[in-house]
């Protein structure tokens, strides 16, 4: 991998104990304990485990040989994923929390800030990577204008969002979000911005039932466990036995798709990359 010198990319960030901070902090719309809930559950969860090879198989194909943005990346399961594929990688997480597991799991290069207060110079953002995170900014247009001016001439970025704004129940509120998209309505948002869609697909293709049933139902109901619960937290996460192989094998049908760089029609999270125009 690369050798990264974050003072030549960014203003005003200083190192204590291995990870770099900013002057200022900003607040963010993400609930206190929500790495430390995706902490507990990441390294077993057949859906941190398939997203990641989602997004690594991409990011291969379209952005390999640049150095990865991860922006948001919590407790850096993304960000190491991508860094044992020889992906030079920062990750920038606003949470401290999140900021101090990452550097505890192994990620090489991590500030603890808001994209808007990481102070990075303009255009040197090559590739980025927003893993579940456009759905926790208020005006996602105007965020990722701002993205925009800081990446090159024909940067990639990366987008992994919640799908169908029809799937919403009560661990959306929980988790922070403003909303969620369809492909459609991801590539007509990054176009305000000033991106244009190179490839967009649907991933998680069995979940879009389980999740209105076992989610959207009972929230409208009033009904259904609570979504903080470390119970519900684990079992949403964990696939054991039959069930276990049954998902293993649609996860690798869907990534052989990826690798052909065929779509997926529907599913429970929207997976798009574009380029800056």
């Amino acid at each position: 991998m690369n050798n990264i010198n974050l003072l030549e990319l960014s203003i005003g960030l200083e190192n204590k104990e291995g990870i770099w901070y900013p002057r200022e902090k900003k607040k963010i719309s993400y609930p206190d304990a929500g790495n430390a809930d995706c902490l507990q559950v990441e390294d077993n969860s057949f859906w941190f485990k398939h997203r990641n090879k989602c997004i690594s198989t991409l990011v291969k194909r379209f952005a390999g040989d640049k150095i990865f943005w991860d922006i948001g990346g919590g407790n850096g399961f993304v960000a190491k994923g991508l860094q044992s594929e020889d992906i030079s990688t920062i990750l920038i997480e606003p949470g401290e929390q999140g900021a101090q597991s990452a550097y505890e799991r192994g990620v090489e290069n991590v500030i603890c800030a808001t994209f808007e207060n990481a102070g990075l110079n303009k255009q040197v953002i090559e590739a980025a990577g927003l893993f579940d995170v456009l759905e926790h900014i208020e005006n996602d247009v105007d965020f990722l204008k701002s993205l925009n001016n800081s990446m090159a001439k024909e940067g990639m970025v990366f987008i992994t969002v919640p799908a169908y704004q029809s799937l919403w129940s009560k661990d959306d509120d929980y988790a922070g979000h403003y909303r969620r998209y369809t492909t459609k309505q991801l590539n007509e948002t990054l176009d305000k911005a000033g991106f244009s869609p190179v490839f967009d697909t649907y991933i998680f293709s069995v979940l879009v039932l389980p999740v209105f049933l076992l989610r959207t139902i009972p929230s409208k109901l009033g009904i259904g466990n609570d979504p903080s619960s470390k119970k519900k937290i684990q079992s949403d996460h964990q696939a054991e036995g039959l069930a276990s192989k049954v998902l293993t094998s649609i996860w690798n049908s869907e990534l052989k798709k990826l690798k052909d760089g065929k779509r997926i029609s529907i599913g429970g999270s929207c997976l798009v990359v574009a380029r800056k125009r």
